[in-house]
């Protein structure tokens, strides 16, 4: 605060025809400290109660309880997968098959998931290994969101879930979601 009372004193000092500078016909500087605007000044926010601020959303990402770092560590399922099961993402789980499609081990290698690390972010991947410098092997991390999904360990927790939101989807297609039509309304009137 005291940097910017004092750049605004020394801004009101240039701007005063006594001053060298301003007889000279030298341009002012801008100073953006003074005139700065929040970044989102433009849009629209449409939820009061959801925030925009980039520091509490980093802050809830980085402290964010076990299960909800479950829905976070999600990754796309590949094509025919999606168009079997009517659903575009899952949570990555231990014993789905990946496969790395971004960054430094992207490529057509096809991997099952060992471990899903929540407290890191990272998951780690059967054939994704690096050699330290005492010639042990380890597995690297890699982001779920850089992988893709090419085949689900199935069970009747995961059926239920598949099931539950591929419903959902196909009801969002048909219609619109929670939206009525003139024969709904006429009909809940009537009765």
């Amino acid at each position: 605060m005291r940097l910017l009372n004092s750049c605004a004193v020394m801004y009101s000092c240039l701007q005063r025809s006594d001053s060298p500078l301003f007889r000279r016909g030298i341009p002012l500087p801008v100073f953006h400290a003074l005139t700065s605007r929040r970044r989102s000044e433009g849009r629209m926010k449409l939820n009061k109660l959801v925030t925009s601020s980039r520091r509490k959303n980093r802050k809830r990402h980085f402290t964010a309880p076990s299960h909800i770092r479950r829905r976070l560590m999600s990754a796309p399922l590949s094509k025919e997968l999606r168009q079997k099961y009517n659903v575009r993402s899952m949570p990555i789980r231990k014993d789905d098959e990946v496969q790395v499609v971004r960054g430094h081990y992207k490529g057509q290698q096809i991997g099952k998931v060992i471990q899903v690390y929540r407290k890191k972010f990272v998951i780690y991947i059967e054939r994704i290994q690096r050699e330290k410098a005492n010639s042990t092997s380890v597995y690297v991390g890699i982001d779920p969101s850089k992988t893709v999904i090419v085949k689900l360990k199935m069970d009747k927790d995961r059926k239920k879930i598949i099931d539950r939101r591929s419903k959902g989807r196909a009801a969002a297609l048909g219609k619109d979601k929670g939206k009525y039509t003139e024969e709904t309304t006429s009909a809940m009137e009537t009765s």
